[in-house]
């Protein structure tokens, strides 16, 4: 098996993962609590990577990152390295990629809490950033943690993003997905099914710790 492929997987998926943590609490508590009308508008937009193609997104990234695009201008203006084919750039599509996955397991956990516990919190002159901090988060842990084990997993997997923003260039930007790809096109059908029996069994591995984690929280809520 490509071991150099399966390390730069698993150092892109540890810092999507948690890039989403740092960008994803703060818009999952947003579209949690908000009465805001932009409300339905946000949650679509942060949805549409669930729907729309790996391909028109990375599409869309390059355009964003290359020398004309926005943020490549900013990048280049404080003298940053060019992000098209480079791990950073693999990243931030990464991020957007993945970022549903994260997102909604946290808003839909912190929309869970009790209320009353929330306003309880606020009666003893917490605010509203320390009522998060201390009553919100603590009891959304699991539905926290199940966001990030499915972003982890989603990121290992990807295939289109990473082949378009990221290229294929070994030790790099060369992930397990681009690495079967290779396998399969080099008719090195050996290599490609070891490979692509480790991801199947990661995979199954994370659906069943976070379906099994369901299952003993609600078997717990029911006692």
């Amino acid at each position: 098996m490509d071991t150099a492929a399966i390390a730069v997987s698993l150092q892109l998926a540890a810092a999507t993962s948690a890039l989403l943590l740092l960008l994803g609490l703060p818009l999952g508590a947003w579209l949690a609590f908000t009465r805001s009308r932009l409300r339905g508008a946000v949650e679509a937009l942060s949805a549409l990577p669930l729907v729309l193609p790996p391909t028109v997104l990375g599409f869309y990234v390059l355009l964003a990152i290359g020398p004309e695009g926005p943020v490549g201008r900013l990048v280049a203006a404080v003298g940053g390295p060019g992000l098209p084919f480079s791990f950073p750039g693999l990243l931030l599509a990464s991020a957007l990629y993945s970022l549903p996955f994260a997102v909604q397991p946290f808003a839909a956990a912190f929309a869970g809490v009790d209320r009353r516990l929330i306003e309880a919190a606020w009666c003893l002159g917490h605010g509203r950033l320390s009522t998060f901090w201390r009553v919100v988060l603590p009891l959304s842990w699991p539905g926290v943690l199940t966001g990030m084990v499915l972003s982890f997993a989603h990121t290992v997997g990807e295939f289109g993003v990473v082949l378009m923003v990221g290229g294929n260039i070994p030790g790099r930007t060369r992930t397990v997905s681009v690495s079967i790809y290779d396998s399969v096109q080099a008719m090195d059908l050996a290599a490609a099914g070891r490979t692509s029996l480790l991801l199947t069994l990661f995979s199954f591995a994370v659906l069943a710790v976070v379906y099994g984690r369901k299952g003993a929280g609600a078997a717990w809520a029911r006692r």
